[in-house]
């Protein structure tokens, strides 16, 4: 069964909790904390991503720079440098937007998507936060001569690739998969799998696919984001963290040692990942700064006050 890990407390009473399960693993790949179901399979929704940009580059993709290779990792914001990037991506490899299989969405950023609205901007697979990566596919699959249509079919040589890629990264067995947000095929994986990929990651050699993703997402956190993202101020204040959130309350990362994590809260409210993220990073021995202090209990507020604290249950991270 899963476990409470994080409470909303307001005026000193107890007001919400979430529950939810989550891993650490130690520099040799075995839990050091295991709280709820982390041996059972879910779907890791977005925290996919850098497995499926290893394999883009198993399969020849190169992009331009390090941001070309955050962007086909990110779930962005929609703001003007994301589709920017996705832009000059399908640019560089013959397409428009309509070759994009992702659904069309306006930014999900606050400010991009008001500034979309005001100017009667029509939504477009560009803005979705997928399309980054789905751009990247449809290099790939131009690298290889592949259908560029179609492409989000699991029997497609990219996705039949995708799959052998998460497989080999996460050990997890073959199961039934199911269909993301975006469209694409997911895969279950167990939060300890799902922990050991991000470690592999984080600990491969510089030239390897693995740690080039890596190495991207450190460098662009923005790109794989956007302005306030749980992912951009975490690894801001936590530097050799490549970390990756999904929807629904999932998130992995690792640091440089190999010590990695991955949880899933189970109502999936995106207001428990910071502080649950933070008190795992203090569990796993980050050194503690007043950025970390900031983030790891945000404000419960009440007539523009501070009445309260979203917090991770003391004693049980």
């Amino acid at each position: 069964m899963s476990v409470e890990l994080v409470e909303v407390v307001r005026s000193g009473f107890r007001e919400c909790v979430h529950r939810g399960s989550a891993v650490i693993l130690g520099s040799d790949g075995e839990p050091t904390l295991a709280l709820g179901e982390v041996h059972l399979p879910i779907f890791p929704r977005s925290t996919n991503k850098p497995m499926q940009a290893i394999t883009l580059l198993r399969n020849g993709f190169e992009p331009l720079d390090d941001a070309e290779l955050a962007i086909a990792t990110a779930s962005h914001y929609g703001e003007p440098d994301h589709v920017a990037l996705v832009r000059r991506l399908l640019d560089r490899f013959g397409f428009d937007e309509k070759a994009l299989e992702c659904p069309p969405d306006l930014p999900s950023g606050e400010r991009a998507r008001a500034a979309a609205l005001a100017e009667s901007v029509e939504p477009s697979p560009v803005f979705m936060n997928c399309s980054g990566k789905h751009a990247a596919m449809l290099a790939t699959c131009a690298v290889n001569g592949w259908p560029t249509t179609g492409y989000l079919d699991e029997a497609h040589p990219l996705q039949q690739s995708v799959i052998a890629t998460i497989t080999d990264l996460t050990g997890e067995l073959e199961s039934d998969l199911g269909i993301d947000g975006c469209g694409l095929p997911i895969i279950p994986v167990s939060l300890v799998n799902l922990a050991r990929a991000f470690a592999t990651m984080a600990t491969a050699d510089p030239e390897a696919p693995e740690r080039r993703v890596a190495d991207a997402i450190r460098a662009h956190p923005r790109v794989i984001s956007g302005t306030n993202a749980p992912d951009l101020l975490i690894m801001q204040a936590t530097p050799g963290l490549v970390c990756k959130i999904g929807a629904d309350g999932v998130h992995a990362g690792a640091l440089p040692d190999g010590t990695a994590f991955a949880y899933k809260i189970d109502d999936g409210h995106d207001r428990a990942r910071i502080p649950l993220t933070l008190a795992i990073l203090h569990r796993m021995g980050v050194e503690w700064t007043d950025a970390h202090t900031e983030l790891a209990a945000p404000a419960v507020l009440g007539g523009g006050a501070r009445v309260g604290v979203i917090r991770a249950i003391p004693g049980v991270v």
